[in-house]
């Protein structure tokens, strides 16, 4: 089969790397436009931009996936599909009624249909999660299964580790459903109307840690935003990002407290246990780092004080 290939993020190169190893044909690759990162602001190509260059392969970086070049340009490669995975952007009609639309989705639909499935599933403490190979429509994740794969997930897996894990998986799958597609082997279903749910993107009063929660839940919280997102809270009154914790461990008197170089979160039924943050303007740093070269106090503001 003929492949045009939509993707941006580092989750979506696996299954690119993939499709171009496989029988199929990658005739072209959209991404995102290149975006001003580091101190200095330079532009800097995303993971699939920089697959596909790896790869020799044609790139297209359109403001919009929807824009008249772009559908000029998939009818000019002469693609019998195109795959989404991760681009970022929504489809719209223009490109959906033209060719059969094939999204790698991060979760197990219905549930956790949106743009942060893994981020909300482990905040949510699921134990298992998965890949679903869908065909694309107007709604927002709603249209109609090739297949489905099913991975376990646990309180220590980090958003960063399950989402590389689930692009691993999703690769596989990919190349399978578009050759039983092509073949006609496999036909879509459509989606379950029970177990719906929705993961919209993470803001900032999502990355807010709150300590009313069990301690369960706000190791979670921590653990589904790292390394790529970071949770957030406000010590001594200064923004720190969290990146790392475990529950358990005996409490400290204060909110936030230094026990035998641990930094200790006092929690609804217990402690936290914080092993790795970010101060403002510095790196990431172990706690007991942290504890050795920290000069101000561990004073923990609540949200909303």
């Amino acid at each position: 089969m003929r492949i045009a290939y939509a993707g941006s993020p580092a989750a979506a190169v696996a299954p690119l790397r993939a499709l171009n190893a496989s029988d199929h044909e990658v005739a072209l690759v959209i991404t995102q436009p290149d975006r001003p990162r580091g101190r200095r602001g330079s532009p800097v190509p995303t993971p699939v931009a920089e697959a596909a260059r790896e790869l020799g392969l044609p790139v297209l970086r359109p403001a919009t996936i929807n824009a008249p070049e772009v559908v000029a340009a998939l009818e000019e490669a002469r693609v019998d599909a195109l795959v989404v995975v991760a681009f970022g952007q929504i489809l719209r009609e223009g490109i959906l009624s033209r060719w059969p639309c094939v999204n790698v989705h991060f979760s197990l639909l219905p549930a956790y249909r949106g743009a942060a499935p893994v981020e909300r599933a482990l905040m949510d403490g699921v134990d298992a999660t998965g890949v679903t190979i869908m065909l694309m429509d107007a709604g927002l994740d709603t249209g109609p299964m090739l297949t489905t794969a099913r991975i376990r997930v646990t309180d220590d897996d980090t958003g960063g580790e399950v989402t590389e894990r689930l692009s691993d998986l999703g690769a596989r799958l990919l190349v399978d459903a578009l050759a039983g597609l092509e073949t006609g082997a496999l036909t879509a279903e459509s989606q379950p109307e029970e177990g719906v749910s929705l993961a919209p993107k993470i803001g900032p009063d999502d990355r807010v840690v709150r300590r009313d929660r069990p301690a369960r839940a706000v190791v979670r919280h921590i653990q589904a935003l790292a390394p790529h997102i970071g949770a957030t809270a406000v010590i001594d009154g200064q923004p720190f990002k969290l990146w790392a914790a475990r529950a358990g461990g005996q409490e400290g008197r204060e909110t936030l407290s230094a026990v035998d170089g641990r930094l200790l979160l006092r929690c609804a039924d217990g402690a936290v246990e914080i092993l790795e943050l970010q101060p403002p303007g510095k790196g990431r740093m172990r706690a007991p780092d942290f504890l050795r070269g920290w000069r101000g106090g561990l004073d923990w503001e609540e949200p909303g004080a």
